[in-house]
């Protein structure tokens, strides 16, 4: 006997569903809750955190995640720039600092101008320079890269259009295809910000005074300070998302309105 769409369907949710609820019965069996809840949610040790995580560590994080990200911005727009120019020495200059930047881990960056540039050149850099200097370093490299298949996607018609009014190119650049190029490429943009308040914790591994802390710094001093199990890193996860979250939703309305007169203009037709 042949089944319709939907009855298989329905068969195929309630074999999901059944399998969910065997998965959740035999973790509810085997697993200590007591252990995981002192392990990762023994709050009461980890009161002194408060206000400080939010004042301190959070404060610290959005700090290096702004200025890496608007600095990464500026250079990624040039480095798109650069790589959309007709004179190939640009092309060539571009194309060797992003797929460099893009292939190396950003740890190493942090490294190097946290004690490299110090060795090197006699630089002093403060934590916030280092942070900043190393997220707009690598991030330029990936906003490059959004930002030219931004611009690629506007029209050539519109600029060509621009051109033949008697509009020089670089106006027609800065009028027309670079706001056009970042209405398309907002949401990678937010994700790229995203990534950013996440590289952000690497500025742990060349060290800091205690005013220059972030979060995850204060996370894993905490294990030590509090003996709370893994609480403090969970406290620190959290006052992440407290960022990531609200970043990741713009993202995805931004994409929703992005997608609607695409969807209305192919009722039309």
């Amino acid at each position: 006997m042949d089944l319709s769409n939907r009855t298989r369907q329905r068969i195929s949710l309630g074999i999901q569903a059944g399998l969910f609820v065997l998965v959740v019965v035999v973790l509810g069996i085997v697993v200590d809750w007591t252990a995981i809840g002192q392990s990762f949610f023994n709050v009461e040790p980890v009161l002194p955190m408060f206000p400080e995580i939010f004042t301190l560590g959070l404060v610290n994080t959005l700090q290096y995640t702004f200025f890496g990200f608007v600095f990464g911005l500026l250079g990624g727009t040039v480095l798109a720039l650069m790589r959309l120019a007709t004179f190939p020495v640009y092309r060539w200059l571009a194309t060797a600092y992003i797929e460099f930047f893009r292939g190396i881990p950003a740890i190493l960056v942090f490294i190097a101008l946290g004690f490299g540039a110090s060795l090197a050149f006699g630089w002093n850099l403060s934590t916030l320079q280092v942070a900043s200097s190393a997220l707009a370093i690598v991030g330029s490299a990936y906003i490059a890269e959004t930002l030219r298949a931004g611009l690629q996607a506007v029209p050539k018609g519109q600029v060509e259009a621009a051109r033949a009014l008697g509009m020089p190119a670089w106006r027609a650049m800065v009028t027309i295809q670079i706001p056009q190029a970042f209405r398309i490429v907002l949401p990678p943009l937010t994700n790229e910000a995203i990534l950013l308040t996440k590289d952000s914790s690497l500025i742990f591994v060349v060290g800091m005074a205690g005013g220059a802390a972030e979060l995850t710094k204060m996370g894993r001093d905490g294990i030590n300070m509090y003996q709370a199990g893994l609480t403090p890193l969970v406290v620190a996860g959290f006052c992440y998302l407290l960022i990531t979250i609200p970043l990741s939703l713009l993202a995805r309305r931004m994409e929703t309105r992005g997608s609607r007169p695409a969807r209305r203009k192919k009722v039309k037709v």
